[in-house]
């Protein structure tokens, strides 16, 4: 598609209206992309676009009926509700290397959302936290619904030479509950796939004007009490200062002092009845701008860097004195990620510095060659810290990707050094993965050695709890991961888009040859084409454990032992076009030496397009023989969210879990009064379930503003 320069100025209204849209020709019929990715998309969508030196103008006329669309949310980013509304989006490459790029969208209620792709061997992730400053509007008429983006040039990363750039446009059809994309993508890979792009070519050079510099103050104000702690109520206020600044016009320097994320969402909690910690998603501003240059490493067991690690420990938040990271490219097939973070001394944490670099060269046509180094040093020792006074990993990938995309293979290697300069210190890895339209297959292989002490990676299965003796042990360890799963699209039937049988495991040994454990999964999943769900699924584990671990939390641990056991699982959602949808599932079987039975419910209501109102229960009842006890983990999440206008939205949820012994309140309202630029106001409140007593109570009021210079 060739891109011609505007003539005369565009309002983003949602009306083509002006004179510059004449001289602009439409992009070619969509095509089916799912379920079916054969045949001209039945949902007509006409695209055109634009440039001038600030924006990229993209115009969508969307074929639909108002009394069909499907709005299942007014708020931003929210990545779940905008694939299950009607809705549009572009997808850029701006490098045009198939490694990483942008997706800009809108759905049919005018809520937007904005996310940074990036590739991982066959698949394409979308990262729905990086924000940034654009804009749009929506029109909804009788028979169409339009959209108008305008992208400024400031928010993407491009070479000022590039004539071409990657493009696809994706249009989410809900009524018939199918996707269509401009470019065609095989439907085994997401719409966003950056392997399977169109091109955007300028009709001449571009020399967009461009903000060096863009400033984002802060200014805040707490008042809170820790009735635990018997503290009295303080109130205090606080300023700072992120900075984004183009060193070129595909490498950015970002730089922040002393951030402030209690606007940030708090995590969802989860049940957790396994042996290790579980992963949560990073999703601070600062940590996010480039983030698969510094999160791309390893594998899904193993994240040889987290970004978690920094600031926050066990969830509480450690103060962030300064931060700075320079990301993107050098040449359009070199990235580059550098990143130094300086946190502050508390009463309970020392103050440390954290360096992460990384580098990314492009090889053949779509694989890549990596390497990492990070370092955790202290800096300012507290009184009984016990934390070695530095840590450091580095190490290098090769990720092999075939042209088409549906074979990749990698190979890894990475190294921990401590001051006791400790042996077995090493992370290995090599695997492979098959996909095309039938089926997928794929394993992977793992050494962690005992010593591979990584303090800003995650690898849960290196540290075991002994329960008896209050500590945790390394245990280095192989394991082997293999998959099969086949993708079968009934083509006669009338309710049904997709079958998919998968079965995969985990094995494990320790590094001396000795058995650790099993997890084997065979489950079936069915997709239907009113979207509705069902996973049915068996699970058999097989468990050597090295330590009495104390799951119930009662302080009479499971034994050393041989556990065989496995669970059984059906889960069923409704169809969540309906305003009135949710989804029930129950789990049962054994458990170790005795039995657990998981059942949960979830129910949503809809008020188009304003309000989303839900509540989930969740409940896990675990029997154990009478000397080691019984417990019911319960996790209750009422949910509220309402779009008081486009720019102002106030959430609320409640998280009561048993389990963490914590009821929470969080109720959040938003106000956008410029792109970009928020007030927010958050209230939190902790009880105890126990007893329902007070444990933490505060308010924060804070004010963003975004000026580009």
């Amino acid at each position: 598609m060739t891109v011609a320069r505007a003539q005369s100025a565009i309002e983003i209204d949602g009306v083509m209206n002006e004179e510059a849209w004449q001289c602009s020709s439409s992009a070619s019929p969509f095509l089916n992309k799912w379920p079916l990715d054969t045949g001209i998309a039945m949902a007509k969508t006409e695209v055109r676009m634009l440039f001038n030196d600030q924006y990229l103008f993209v115009f969508a006329i969307n074929h639909q009926p108002k009394a069909d669309l499907i709005i299942q949310s007014l708020k931003r980013d929210q990545l779940e509700p905008f694939w299950n509304s009607d809705g549009f989006s572009v997808v850029l490459d701006p490098i045009n290397q198939k490694a990483n790029g942008f997706m800009f969208g809108v759905n049919a209620g005018g809520a937007q959302i904005d996310g940074a792709i990036n590739v991982n061997g066959n698949w394409t992730f979308l990262n729905e936290n990086w924000d940034n400053k654009w804009l749009s509007a929506v029109k909804i008429h009788d028979e169409y619904w339009t959209a108008e983006l305008a992208i400024p040039f400031t928010a993407l990363r491009f070479k000022d030479d590039a004539v071409e750039w990657g493009l696809n446009f994706i249009r989410n059809d809900l009524k018939r509950n199918v996707f269509s994309t401009w470019s065609f993508v095989p439907r085994q890979f997401n719409g966003t796939d950056l392997g399977h792009l169109g091109i955007l070519r300028w009709s001449e050079p571009i020399t967009p004007d461009k903000s060096k510099v863009t400033l984002i103050p802060y200014v805040s104000a707490r008042h809170s009490q820790s009735y635990e702690d018997g503290e009295q109520a303080k109130t205090n206020a606080g300023a700072g200062l992120d900075a984004k600044i183009a060193v070129s016009s595909s490498l950015n320097l970002d730089l922040t002092l002393r951030p402030d994320f209690s606007n940030v969402e708090v995590d969802r909690q989860m049940t957790n009845v396994t042996r290790y910690s579980l992963l949560y998603p990073e999703r601070r501003n600062f940590f996010l701008e480039n983030a698969d240059l510094f999160t791309s490493f390893g594998s899904w067991q193993v994240k040889p860097f987290f970004s978690r690690r920094i600031g926050l420990y066990d969830g509480e938040a450690i103060p962030i004195l300064a931060g700075a990271r320079l990301s993107g490219n050098i040449t359009p097939g070199l990235r580059v990620g550098i990143m130094n973070v300086q946190t502050e001394a508390t009463d309970d944490f020392s103050a440390n510095n954290y360096f992460v670099s990384s580098f990314q060269q492009r090889v053949f046509s779509r694989s890549t060659l990596k390497f990492l180094a990070t370092n955790r040093q202290t800096t300012k020792s507290i009184e009984g810290d016990t934390e070695l006074n530095y840590n450091r990993t580095f190490g290098g990938e090769f990720q092999y990707t075939s042209k088409n995309g549906n074979f990749s293979a990698n190979l890894r290697a990475h190294s921990a050094l401590t001051p006791q300069k400790l042996n077995e210190n090493n992370y290995l890895s090599a695997g492979g993965s098959y996909v095309n339209k039938k089926f997928y297959t794929g394993v992977l292989v793992e050494q962690v050695g005992q010593n591979y002490v990584n303090d800003l990676g995650f690898i849960p299965r290196l540290y075991n709890y002994d329960a008896v003796n209050d500590t945790t042990i390394r245990i280095g360890h192989y394991s082997i991961n293999p998959w099969l799963g086949l993708l079968i699209y009934p083509a006669n039937s009338k309710s049904i888009n997709v079958i998919e049988p998968n079965t995969w495991s985990v094995i494990n040994y320790r590094t001396t040859g000795e058995f650790l454990d099993r997890f084997t999964s065979v489950n079936l999943s069915i997709s239907f084409k009113d979207t509705r769900k069902l996973f049915v699924d068996v699970t058999n584990n097989d468990v050597n454990l090295p330590f009495p671990t104390d799951i119930l939390e009662n302080d009479r641990p499971i034994p050393v032992g041989r556990y065989m056991f496995t669970q059984y699982w059906v889960k069923y959602s409704t169809d969540n076009r309906k305003a009135f949808n949710g989804d029930v599932s129950v789990s049962v079987g054994n458990f170790y030496n005795g039995t657990r039975l998981e059942y949960g419910l979830t129910m949503n209501i809809r008020k188009q397009p304003w309000g989303l109102f839900g509540v989930s229960y969740l409940q896990n009842d675990i029997r154990l023989p009478e000397e080691y006890g019984e417990t019911s983990f319960i996790l209750i999440g009422p949910r509220a969210e309402i779009s008081l206008r486009h720019n102002l939205w106030w959430t609320t949820f409640l998280q009561y879990n048993t389990q963490a012994e914590n009821f929470n309140i969080n109720s959040r309202l938003q106000w956008r009064y410029k792109p970009m630029s928020d007030v927010f106001l958050v209230y939190t409140d902790n009880y105890a379930t126990t007893d329902m007593r007070v444990k933490t109570r505060g308010i924060v009021f804070k004010m963003t503003y975004w000026l580009n210079l």
